[in-house]
């Protein structure tokens, strides 16, 4: 759970770094050249294995990434920062369903840590909700929310099956991940691609380097080797914890205003979801 805390704290900042920073640049190339990045980052690792195998580990890349950021860096056409953040809350709910789903019986304690989970987070974002979403902005995060629960099940389950012991660690099947996410997004980023590298400001540079490399290549590798290693229940829940996270990383860092006795009841709720035990028959 610890790589999964960490890495909430990473993403905590960038909610607000995309919004204002990124907004301008055409989502599709920005999603893109953070896949290209990422992939990148891992090639040294890569290690040779089954085609079939390597096709598996795109396709999980595809949706979790691919999908997930296509629809992601669209809302924010369509929807402010926060309000992409608070739509997240739904989350560790498609995560529960979808685990329920695999196993084709209902896990109630994986449910109810994900509806504490979403609680928490409404109660430290209910001073900035969303007014008047527009409909697309909201269906475009959802279904980031649906594909990235999806791609986190499924990294899980394939390094779950019979064969586990001869899959390559984490890092030597991640660039497959990567590779098979930038696929999906390149054939909508190349009409734009030329236009927009050569319209990058150094901050936007400089924002596309960092989120493509930590936010996106580290982090993404963090989360699913610590997603391997929870519970689904606690899994739900730690999707919500980067809310919180994010509010205190605004109020202590940035200097902005935080309602203290709502940050500390809702971001309590979230942690104390994530700490509760789980049987351990829901760890599949």
């Amino acid at each position: 759970m610890s790589l999964l805390l960490m890495v909430s704290l990473v993403w905590a900042f960038s909610f607000g770094l995309i919004g204002s920073t990124l907004k301008p640049v055409n989502p599709d190339v920005v999603s893109f050249f953070r896949l290209t990045l990422a992939a990148a980052c891992f090639v040294p690792f890569a290690r040779r294995m089954p085609w079939k195998r390597a096709l598996q580990f795109a396709g999980i890349g595809a949706i979790q990434f691919g999908v997930m950021y296509h629809a992601y860096n669209w809302s924010f056409q369509y929807l402010k920062g926060h309000e992409v953040a608070l739509l997240t809350v739904t989350t560790p709910l498609f995560i529960t369903a979808l685990n329920d789903l695999q196993r084709r019986r209902l896990a109630p304690i994986n449910a109810i840590l994900a509806t504490l989970a979403v609680l928490g987070a409404l109660i430290v974002k209910a001073g900035g909700t969303v007014v008047q979403p527009s409909l697309v902005g909201v269906l475009l995060i959802q279904l980031s929310n649906l594909a990235f629960a999806f791609g986190q099940l499924a990294y899980r389950r394939l390094y779950a099956g019979a064969d586990a012991q001869k899959q390559p660690g984490d890092a030597g099947v991640f660039f497959y991940c990567y590779a098979g996410a930038a696929l999906v997004t390149a054939p909508l980023a190349s009409i734009h691609l030329g236009d927009a590298i050569a319209r990058l400001t150094r901050e936007q540079l400089a924002a596309l380097l960092y989120l493509g490399i930590v936010a996106s290549g580290v982090s993404f590798f963090l989360w699913n080797r610590g997603a391997r290693y929870t519970s689904a229940g606690t899994l739900a829940v730690m999707n919500n914890l980067k809310i919180p996270l994010a509010v205190l990383v605004s109020f202590l860092v940035f200097g902005e205003s935080a309602n203290l006795p709502r940050l500390l009841a809702g971001g309590g709720l979230v942690l104390a979801a994530a700490l509760l035990p789980t049987r351990k028959e829901n760890w599949t």
